[in-house]
């Protein structure tokens, strides 16, 4: 697992325009490294409390902060500022467009902090900076496998080289499913559980069939057969088929995998010559679909087949020997 960092002039060039953002202090380097998708309003740290300062978060001094500042005595609000530009943070923006004290700006140049500007309200300046940062910041790993979206569920079909995960894949593409990634699967997390996945920005959706070499699935089967990411749901471990191996058989003890901290449902699907692995994977696909509509076909199955045995109590009422 890595996790990323995004320099700040990075962040200007994607989303100074659209913010917009105006550079206060066009003399300082935007050479710093942003690592905390949360950004925070200084708050306490004006009032002079650095105990608790969360270091690494961009800062926001909306219309609140800035009027708190205007009430304070040029001496107090220097102080006050010096301490806080003092703390490790990347960079401050002022929202509303509002006007910045020289106060502000000196001490931000002393840090080496950049100020920018904003002319959008605090509420929509968070709104939109916010999901970027958390996008561009998440946990990231690379996993060898197969994605594909299946009746609208992300499996990811994970084995050893050879075992025939693109093979499946392509079957199921055939099928009208539709390919995400092939071979390299990049996951991101995102929020607390979910898990995104995309293919390599060079290798796009092109698949590796062994025999037959590269081939380009949008050529061949068009647009429609592939997206650009698909939230992983499930994983679908293939592997070869063992005599002393222990398969579920009734579903009633669900494996899991854990991806990025996350615990994701796992299907082993043992492999031996004629198995239809394509149909298999689509009813993995609707079994899923099914358990998130509340409905569990094994667990309902269960208390079936409980419910129906005669009580002990009736058993021994019925005992003539």
């Amino acid at each position: 697992m890595t996790t990323p960092t995004l320099v700040l002039e990075r962040i200007i060039q994607l989303k100074g325009r659209t913010l917009p953002l105006e550079c206060l202090t066009p003399d300082l380097s935007l050479d710093r490294e942003c690592r905390d998708p949360d950004m925070s309003s200084p708050g306490l740290a004006l009032a002079g409390f650095v105990e608790r300062f969360p270091d690494g978060r961009m800062q926001v001094f909306g219309e609140t902060e800035m009027t708190y500042l205007s009430g304070l005595s040029a001496e107090d609000a220097r102080d006050r500022l010096r301490i806080l530009f003092q703390q490790d943070f990347p960079a401050a923006f002022v929202t509303k467009g509002q006007e910045v004290p020289e106060t502000l700006l000196e001490e931000a140049r002393a840090g080496g902090v950049p100020v920018f500007r904003t002319e959008l309200s605090t509420k929509d300046f968070y709104r939109r900076m916010k999901p970027f940062l958390e996008v561009q910041l998440a946990p990231t790993t690379s996993l060898h496998g197969s994605l594909a979206d299946v009746y609208g569920v992300g499996l990811l079909f994970v084995g050893k080289s050879g075992i025939g995960k693109s093979e499946c894949v392509l079957d199921l593409v055939e099928r009208g499913h539709r390919l995400v990634a092939d071979d390299l699967v990049m996951v991101s997390k995102r929020g607390n559980d979910v898990l995104i996945g995309k293919g390599h920005r060079l290798q796009r959706h092109h698949m590796e069939i062994r025999g037959v070499g590269i081939i380009d699935i949008s050529a061949l089967f068009g647009v429609r057969a592939t997206r650009q990411q698909k939230r992983i749901e499930v994983v679908v471990r293939l592997e070869e088929w063992s005599d002393s191996g222990e398969y579920n058989r009734t579903g009633l003890d669900p494996e899991t995998t854990e991806i990025l901290g996350i615990e994701v449902p796992q299907v082993t699907i043992p492999l031996n010559p004629g198995k239809n692995i394509t149909v298999i994977s689509e009813v993995v696909a609707m079994n899923h679909l099914l358990k998130y509509s509340g409905v569990d076909s094994a667990a309902a199955f269960d208390q079936r087949l409980k419910g129906a045995l005669l009580p002990v109590g009736d058993y021994l009422e019925e005992d003539y020997e």
